[in-house]
C-alpha cells in the first residue's frame, strides 16, 4: 500500500460529521419539543409511500432500460433509431412536465384504450369498465417516473457495455462462445461494476424526484409537509422535518453505494493481482 493510499485510507470524512450533527440536533429537537414531535409523527406516514414509489419505479425504469439498451447496441438500424429516438425525446422533457402529461394525457388515453380493446369482454359482464378517476393517481406516478428515468439508466448501460475492452470480446468470440454468452460472462460482470456509481445516483436522485408527486396529491413526506404546514403555518419546524427525513434515506443510500463500491473495487485488484 502506498503513502498515498494509506493517507487516504485514514482521513476523517468531515462532510459526514458534520451531517451527523446536524441530524443530531434535530433528533434532539423531535424528542425535546413536543411540536417537533407532532410533525414528526404526522410525516413518518408519508415515508413507505415515497420508499414505495420509489422502489416500484426503479425497478420498471431497470427492466425498461434494458430492453432500450439492447436496442440502442442492436445490430439493427432500426432498432438502434427507434432507441435512440426515445432516449433523446425522454431526456429533453422536465420530470414535472413528464408527470403532467402522463398523469392527464397518457393515463385517459390509455382507459379509452383498455375500454376499446376490452369493449367485447365488457359486454359480456366479464370485465367492468375502466374509469379515469379509477386510475390510481400512484401509479401514474410511478409510470412517468419508469419513463423518465429508463432513458438515463438506458444511457448508463450503454456506457457501462461499451467501456468494456472490445479485446476481451473478440477473445469470447475466438474462444467460440456465441453472442448472449459473450455479453452474459464477459461483458455483463465488467458493466456491472462499472455502472453501479451511476446507478446509485439515479436512485438518489429518484428518491428526491419522487417529491414530485405531491402535487397529484400522492401522500408521499412532501404532500403531507403541505397540507401540515399549511393548516398550522408551522412552515420552518414542517420543512425541517422534511429535509431531514430525505436526508437519511439519500445519504444511508449513498453510503451504502460508496461501501459497494470499495467492496468491489477490492475484488477487482485482488483478481488483477492473481492475473499478475
Amino acid at each position: 500500500m502506498t503513502p498515498m493510499q494509506t493517507t487516504a485510507k485514514r482521513e476523517i470524512p468531515f462532510w459526514l460529521l458534520a451531517a451527523i450533527l446536524c441530524a443530531v440536533v434535530v433528533l434532539w429537537s423531535i424528542i425535546a419539543d413536543q411540536g417537533y414531535q407532532t410533525i414528526f409523527f404526522a410525516l413518518s406516514r408519508g415515508v413507505s409511500t415515497t420508499l414505495y414509489v420509489t422502489l416500484v419505479a426503479f425497478t420498471l425504469s431497470v427492466c425498461l432500460a434494458t430492453v432500450v439498451v439492447l436496442a440502442r447496441v442492436s445490430p439493427l438500424r432500426v432498432l438502434r433509431e427507434v432507441a435512440t429516438f426515445y432516449i433523446e425525446i425522454v431526456r429533453g422533457i422536465p420530470m414535472l412536465v413528464l408527470l403532467f402529461y402522463i398523469a392527464f394525457v397518457g393515463a385517459p388515453w390509455f382507459v379509452d384504450f383498455f375500454n376499446w380493446g376490452m369493449n367485447p369482454l365488457i359486454e359480456l359482464g366479464l370485465f367492468g369498465k375502466m374509469t379515469v378517476r379509477g386510475f390510481d393517481f400512484t401509479w401514474r406516478a410511478i409510470i412517468a417516473l419508469t419513463i423518465s428515468y429508463s432513458a438515463f439508466i438506458a444511457e448508463i448501460f450503454r456506457a457501462g457495455i461499451e467501456a468494456v475492452d472490445r479485446g476481451q470480446v473478440e477473445a469470447a468470440k475466438a474462444l467460440g462462445l456465441g453472442r448472449w454468452h459473450t455479453f452474459r460472462f464477459v461483458v455483463a460482470p465488467q458493466a456491472f461494476k462499472l455502472i453501479l456509481p451511476p446507478m446509485g445516483n439515479e436512485l438518489v436522485a429518484m428518491i428526491k424526484d419522487s417529491a414530485l408527486v405531491s402535487v397529484l396529491g400522492v401522500q408521499d413526506i412532501t404532500q403531507l409537509g403541505k397540507v401540515y404546514s399549511a393548516s398550522t403555518f408551522k412552515f420552518f419546524e414542517t420543512y425541517n422535518v422534511v429535509a431531514f427525513l430525505y436526508l437519511v434515506m439519500t445519504i444511508s443510500l449513498s453510503l451504502i453505494v460508496r461501501w459497494l463500491e470499495s467492496i468491489m473495487g477490492r475484488s477487482m485488484r485482488e483478481t488483477n493481482r492473481h492475473r499478475r
